[in-house]
């Protein structure tokens, strides 16, 4: 099968260098807030999570009238923290490819700005009574670019080809809950035993392992994204693209910007208000910042932490601030000779980081301390953290110190680390942070690698290259069991490489029970069990953050992050 999906070649790490003693930045530092720039991203939440009191927060939902831009904008121009590493659906990772993949391609379900699901590329769905069997009935409108009708087969080739180990694709567990996927991903059956029929070309059946509540949810994820695959149709030029969702791929400059038109073969063309996006990568918070600030972009995907007291002074209604459910934290290497069998070295770096000044000096956006994978809202669920939460801090340290001396590491003879992370100024600045109180708790000598983002894809997979990875997640749906799977053996999303059986064997049984009660206790002793061996570090909660010009109508905050190009207006002004 012959996809159109470019892939863009490999950079050099941007610089490397070594941390012996920093203080915690203050507010003042000219380093700012993070841009959502973790493995994998994306995700479905419907629970609203309540808004923080940001002035201007929702002031932009504007009119329904039609309007098609004006003169001065002809197309919207949002900024993105990053090049996207493919815009192919069943192989991206990262928040920037999910963000225009989510322009490009539609699914069975899609998503209401308030972050809804409702019928997409299906125009209806039942479900059997034992929520094991749905059935979906496709539009006979749904339309690929070029024209030619979108079909049930296009769902079973695309999720055949995601699931299917020779592939290796980063987003083949998103699938796991569909009938035999699991031992697909394994190797263990064939891609064409997985549990999806095209009945007919307007009739899509989906067989589940047990039932899954938030299998909806889930239908908006680019993992369940239709591809077309003609074999026609092999070459990477825009000129050839075929997509089915709002728009399609005009040019892409790598570097520059990435272009798209709206699709006028798309079922719901009649309500896509805005007929071109351009979607420009800019690393550096401050830099996309001053681009706003000249007219230069309409929207952006951030706002520099530093440049904070002046927005809320000068556009208060530009800024849309809400948490989500995302996670940032940091995968230690367990193949590396530190922490493979040093359990006391793990728990004594965990001990060493004091969240609430992060909290305090570097993340003003509403960021909160993380002593848990499992960020607060997410449905069914009670917060899990570590024992040691609530410690007071000469005691935490006294502990760290005490556990740092048991791994056998002194002030003389202290423990060197590679810590590795995606450029961007608050990744950066809170990485500095916890090197320096590394440093003045323990003694660490920490040494940080900071690449291109894309180049921070490849060397994460490498753990020959560092100790330490900064990483974040965000849902893919509202459930607990999204982020422990990452952790699960085997998983491509396990840069720890986390080994433990009894932690998979919980999370089999909370998947495979349909009561909703036992399902929570036994995800929350999986996490239990989880922190207790301390292969991650969580830091922080989500929040996300943008600026979004006034003349910009239909923006909303929705748990996670999305912002559909479709569903906003340009007005005249």
């Amino acid at each position: 099968m012959s996809t159109l999906f470019p892939r863009l070649a490999q950079g050099r790490p941007t610089s490397v260098f070594r941390v012996v003693r920093e203080e915690v930045p203050g507010r003042s530092s000219p380093f700012n807030t993070e841009n959502l720039s973790w493995i994998r991203l994306t995700g479905v939440a419907v629970s609203l999570i309540a808004i923080f009191g940001v002035q201007g927060c929702n002031s932009n939902t504007g009119p329904t009238a039609r309007t098609t831009g004006n003169s001065n904008h002809p197309a919207l121009r949002r900024g993105i923290g990053g090049e996207p590493a493919t815009l192919d659906p069943g192989e991206a990772a990262d928040t920037f490819s999910f963000e225009v993949i989510r322009d490009l391609y539609e699914g069975l379900a899609i998503e209401t700005p308030d972050g809804d699901v409702v019928p997409g590329v299906a125009s209806s769905w039942t479900v059997n009574a034992s929520g094991t069997q749905y059935t979906f009935q496709l539009r006979p409108d749904a339309k690929w670019s070029n024209g030619t009708r979108v079909r049930a087969k296009d769902f079973v080739d695309a999720w055949r080809r995601v699931v299917d180990p020779k592939r290796g694709s980063p987003v083949a567990d998103t699938l796991r809950p569909v009938a035999r996927a699991a031992a697909i991903i394994l190797g263990r059956l064939p891609p064409s035993s997985l549990g999806v029929t095209a009945v007919r070309d307007d009739l899509l059946v989906v067989d589940l392992d047990r039932p899954a509540p938030y299998f909806a949810q889930l239908l908006t994820h680019s993992a369940t994204f239709p591809v077309y695959s003609d074999e026609t149709a092999k070459s990477h030029s825009p000129i050839n693209w075929v997509s089915n969702g709002p728009y399609v791929l005009a040019n892409w400059t790598p570097g520059s910007n990435l272009k798209l038109q709206q699709n006028l073969s798309y079922w719901d063309r009649m309500n896509v208000r805005v007929p071109t996006v351009e979607y420009v990568p800019i690393p550096d918070e401050n830099a996309e910042y001053r681009q706003y600030r000249a007219g230069e972009l309409d929207l952006t995907q951030s706002v520099p932490s530093g440049a904070l007291a002046s927005v809320r002074a000068e556009r208060p209604n530009e800024l849309f601030v809400a948490p989500f459910l995302a996670t940032a934290y940091y995968a230690l290497n367990l193949r590396s000779q530190f922490f493979a069998a040093n359990l006391n070295l793990r728990k004594s770096l965990a001990l060493a980081i004091d969240r609430e000044a992060l909290e305090t000096s570097i993340l003003p956006f509403g960021q909160k301390p993380a002593y848990g994978f499992v960020p607060p809202g997410t449905w069914n669920y009670d917060l899990q953290s570590w024992e040691w939460r609530n410690l007071p801090n000469a005691e935490r340290i006294v502990e760290a110190r005490r556990l740092y001396a048991l791994a056998g590491f002194t002030p003389r003879r202290p423990l060197r680390l590679r810590l590795l992370f995606n450029s961007n100024s608050t990744i950066k600045q809170v990485a500095i942070a916890i090197a320096s109180m590394w440093k003045e708790t323990l003694g660490v000598e920490t040494e940080l690698m900071d690449e291109e983002y894309r180049v921070f894809l490849s060397s994460r997979r490498d753990t020959s290259r560092w100790e330490v990875a900064r990483l974040g997640w965000t849902a893919d749906y509202n459930d607990a069991g999204n982020f422990l799977d990452t952790l699960r053996s085997g998983s491509p999303n396990n840069d720890a490489h986390y080994e433990r059986r009894e932690f998979n064997e919980l999370l089999d049984r909370a998947a495979s029970t349909a009561d909703q009660s036992d399902r929570r206790h036994l995800l929350q002793d999986a996490e239990k069990m989880m922190l207790s061996d301390y292969p991650i570090l969580p830091i922080y909660f989500f929040s996300s953050k943008r600026l979004i010009k006034p003349y910009i109508k239909g923006a909303k905050m929705n748990p996670l992050n999305r912002l559909y190009s479709k569903h906003l207006v340009i007005e005249d002004h």
